[in-house]
């Protein structure tokens, strides 16, 4: 039975990416043909063609949601560790000021800070898109965090430190091996949210930083199905390699 929900669990799952493939090499597709009729390598061409700007494209939206990745985590471990071992006035509502991004509509959270962004010419910059990408990759971050902190007893620093281990020492064979499963998917959680956005990075990009979602949207309101197949291969395929990865690590964890 298990083996059965994993079959029809993952053929599910390549559906959508088979139809991709046959979309990206069609020539035409219409109906009811069961297959393209014609085939080309048109778009795939254009994507690896030096002109296209995919390249560019991809190397932003990698550069952007590596830059999330590793600020929204220096962010999120303070704070994770915080909020759970600490009680103090105002935690309750402080995780609920923390939700807010998560709970709202991503156009509101942008547009509330966008009037600043142009104020302190962070409007049209990738480092704007960086900061309002964290508005919502914190939160997610965090709560990760503190899911992995409170299942962690600080007294084994405290031993760790009784026994002669320096700050760093504490950090790198006590703390980390204890929290790493869950560091590993607040990194995922925190990388892909960034890599996935489209609306904050048109809204505070300006439409000037110009990454691999906003390429992908543009192709497919102009209608051509078989570049934008493509182009979203292209953009499952971090996502598929992150996922193997923390899957493959977690499961390694004694």
């Amino acid at each position: 039975m298990r083996r059965l929900a994993v079959i029809t669990t993952v053929s599910f799952a390549l559906v959508p990416v088979v139809m991709l493939t046959a979309w990206s090499f069609a020539k035409g597709w219409y109906w009811p043909a069961i297959l393209p009729r014609q085939w080309s390598t048109r778009a795939w061409d254009y994507l690896f063609s030096a002109n296209s700007g995919i390249g560019s494209a991809t190397l932003t939206s990698l550069g952007i949601a590596v830059a999330v990745t590793v600020l929204a985590l220096l962010a999120a471990i303070p704070a994770g560790r915080t909020i759970a071992f600490r009680e103090f006035p105002g935690k309750k509502q402080l995780l609920f000021f923390l939700l807010l991004p998560i709970l709202a509509p991503p156009l509101a959270s942008a547009m509330g800070v966008h009037v600043l962004f142009l104020r302190y010419g962070l409007a049209d910059t990738n480092l704007g898109v960086i900061l309002i990408h964290l508005v919502v990759a914190v939160p997610y971050a965090t709560l990760m965090m503190i899911g992995s902190f409170s299942r962690f007893d600080p007294a084994f620093e405290d031993q760790a430190r009784t026994l002669g281990a320096s700050p760093p020492q504490v950090w790198m064979h006590v703390t980390f091996p204890a929290i790493a499963p869950g560091l590993a998917v607040a990194a995922a959680f925190a990388f892909l949210i960034s890599w996935s956005q489209y609306l904050l990075t048109l809204l505070i990009g300006g439409g000037r930083v110009i990454t691999l979602p906003v390429v992908l949207v543009n192709f497919q309101l102009a209608g051509d199905e078989a570049i934008t197949a493509a182009l979203s291969l292209l953009f499952l395929a971090p996502t598929l390699i992150l996922f193997s990865a923390v899957a493959q690590f977690l499961e390694e964890r004694p």
